[in-house]
């Protein structure tokens, strides 16, 4: 008779052993339980969920059940060693092949494999192309093979790596090995090429909500991007680790260098920098509190890091999908944190141009602006931001709005812009059938201002019958006007300059057939860091409450004590701090202090070996606690479920050398 999951009893009893025994979590959350019911069982699966979702349980806890050995193919080598060492850490026989060993660790690695003695396997998708690597696993036992960041298979996706076209030789040569693939996001077009290119016709799918309510979406009007920047650090993420994103390897540098210079410690990030370099800086945004990486968008793929508090882009990213997974990786412990972002009119221009003159054919050129004009519609809404995602991935928003994103706590007005359009649109028609010219949208800007710049003067634009007739509205007005009705797609970008030229609905507009609404962004973009009371109180606020309700201030020394005991020990083994135990955890012992071993067992994320390994050293922190005078906490709290995705999660386009 199945069980209570709908399990075979013993099936389900061994899979929630192993939950609780391993990763000291009492009962599955949300998808996990069906998706491992069905792995178990021997079935394939496609797996959407978001990050911190909890994807890497739907594979470990059936490679630790199964017989056998999980391959789990992974696409960033750099992590495998982090991988494997929180395995370990939670007694988990785990181990890694890629081209960072030498042979010796390798053929270690192969003899545990081949006498059983691995749990986990970790193996890059280029490795899987050797014949020796499939003579190896031809020689073994496998209980299952997992395909993570499923979508880089997906040659229209943001993350192609050609290597994964390769894996769907893993169930024609293995058919009776169930395989598993994963990945936080894909458009409902990827998830059916995942499907066909990986050859899993017969596979479940498994889709979760990619709502993530602790993460307050923000994004402001460009000014000086990098004091805008630091001005957020300095009011609402203080000594808080997060990641800043960039364009381009100089705005890192020197997005880096200024954030120093002003008392915050930051680390460059790109594929410029040395191999050493880079891993150095990875090594360190991992392993210390409150340090920034500044990057570009090689960084990310694979970090864990469960406290990331915020995640900035100070230049726009090019699709949703990109933005979703950078976002993603602030808040993976559930607490508060911030998607903050600064966009303006420079870099929608800066986007559309390098569309047009980027490699690709005209079908890739459509399709990189379909995901630009999603992104464009993302920043330019009056509507919730965090409703606006949902419906991209085809998940339905609720209409009450989220309350915790800018246009919730802080609802934009609109108003009609038929007019201002009208006046842009016809300055770049006097401008073409006048003069045969084309112009970028300052020039626009200061014509309609009437203003007799150097360049006006030279080109006897002042003597445009449109010279000053937008005295009505200021240079940021007039500047958002034309942001927007690029994002609207009733102006487009030309040429290498970024001259503005006509659409073919730019017509209706001039013909006052089409009303034009734009959205007026607010005076001061909201400071609240979890989401304040303005605005909607849809349910979104009230759930990234109750995952994240703060430490009372009596609390708050017994927690600082327990991270500072963390980093000690972090530092004496050479991990990061999270690998010892999540900030999420340290929460809950302070909450709940327990007295004995006995009861800090039933704390979240406290399995048999970690409680071995750590219990006595945590309990020792709390007996100090209590002699200097220290609190006690609350009543224990109710049974968690398994809470963080400890493992990698895509990144949007790494740069190729990120890889290696």
């Amino acid at each position: 008779m199945p069980g209570a999951t709908g399990l075979p009893d013993a099936a389900e009893s061994e899979a929630l052993a192993t939950l609780h025994r391993v990763f000291g979590y009492e009962a599955f959350r949300g998808e996990q339980q069906a998706v491992i019911e069905h792995v178990v069982a021997g079935g394939d699966a496609l797996v959407l969920m978001p990050t911190g979702g909890g994807k890497s349980l739907c594979y470990q806890i059936p490679a630790l059940v199964r017989p056998g050995t999980g391959v789990v193919v992974s696409p960033l080598i750099a992590l495998m060693q982090d991988q494997v060492d929180a395995l370990r850490a939670l007694g988990v026989r785990a181990g890694f092949m890629n081209s960072t060993q030498d042979f010796d660790e390798r053929r270690m690695v192969e003899a545990e494999f081949l006498a059983g003695e691995l749990d986990l396997l970790y193996l890059a998708p280029e490795r899987l192309r050797l014949d020796a690597t499939l003579d190896l696993l031809s020689r073994g036992k496998i209980s299952v093979f997992a395909i993570d960041e499923a979508h880089c298979v997906s040659q229209w996706g943001h993350d192609f790596r050609p290597d994964y076209l390769a894996l769907s030789l893993l169930g024609e040569r293995w058919p009776d090995v169930p395989r598993i693939a994963l990945t936080a996001t894909a458009t409902r077009a990827t998830h059916e090429e995942i499907t066909q290119r990986l050859g899993l016709p017969s596979a479940r799918h498994f889709v979760a909500s990619f709502d993530r309510p602790n993460i307050q979406y923000r994004i402001v009007p460009k000014a000086d991007p990098k004091k805008q920047l630091l001005s957020f650090l300095r009011e609402e993420h203080a000594g808080d680790a997060g990641i800043v994103y960039c364009l381009s390897r100089n705005s890192v540098e020197r997005t880096a260098e200024f954030l120093t210079a002003n008392g915050i410690e930051a680390v460059p990030y790109h594929a410029g920098l040395d191999a050493g370099t880079r891993a150095a800086h990875q090594s360190r945004f991992l392993r210390e509190d409150g340090l920034v990486v500044v990057a570009t968008i090689a960084f990310g793929m694979g970090i864990d890091k469960p406290d990331v508090r915020f995640v900035a882009h100070t230049d726009l990213p090019k699709s949703i999908e990109g933005y979703y997974q950078e976002t993603g990786r602030a808040g993976r412990d559930g607490l508060p944190s911030t998607a903050w972002m600064a966009y303006g009119l420079n870099d929608v221009i800066q986007q559309r141009k390098l569309i047009q003159s980027g490699e690709g054919d005209e079908a890739f050129r459509r399709r990189a602006t379909a995901h630009l004009d999603a992104m464009l519609a993302l920043c330019e809404t009056a509507q919730c931001r965090r409703g606006q995602l949902l419906a991209y991935f085809g998940q339905e928003p609720d209409p009450a709005g989220c309350g915790n994103c800018d246009t919730c706590l802080t609802p934009p007005e609109t108003w009609d812009g038929t007019v201002a359009a009208q006046k842009i649109l016809s300055t770049v028609v006097r401008l073409q059938r006048e003069r045969g010219q084309k112009f970028g949208a300052l020039q626009i800007v200061d014509i309609l201002l009437g203003k007799r710049t150097a360049k006006v003067i030279q080109f006897d634009h002042d003597q445009l019958s449109v010279f000053g007739i937008g005295s009505d509205l200021g240079e940021g007005e007039w500047r958002g006007a034309v942001r927007q009705l690029l994002a609207q797609g009733l102006l487009a970008v030309e040429g290498d300059y970024g001259t503005l030229v006509l659409t073919e609905t730019s017509g209706s507009v001039l013909r006052a057939e089409r009303e034009v609404l734009l959205r007026k962004e607010p005076k001061k973009p909201s400071g609240s860091r979890s989401g304040g009371s303005s605005g909607s109180s849809g349910r979104g606020a009230g759930k990234a409450r109750a995952v994240a309700a703060e430490l009372s201030a009596e609390l708050l020394p017994a927690f600082e004590a327990l991270r500072a005991w963390r980093a000690e020990q972090a530092r004496e083994q050479g991990v990061p701090a999270y690998v010892i135990f999540h900030d999420a955890t340290l929460r809950e012992i302070v909450t709940r202090w327990p007295a004995s071993v006995r009861e800090l067992g039933t704390v979240g994320g406290v399995g048999e070996k970690k409680l071995a390994t750590y219990g006595e050293g945590v309990l020792a922190v709390l007996a100090a606690l209590n002699e200097s005078g220290a609190a006690a906490g609350a009543s224990p709290e109710p049974a968690r479920s398994a809470e963080a995705d400890d493992w990698p999660e895509p990144a949007d386009e790494p740069e190729p050398d990120d890889w290696i």
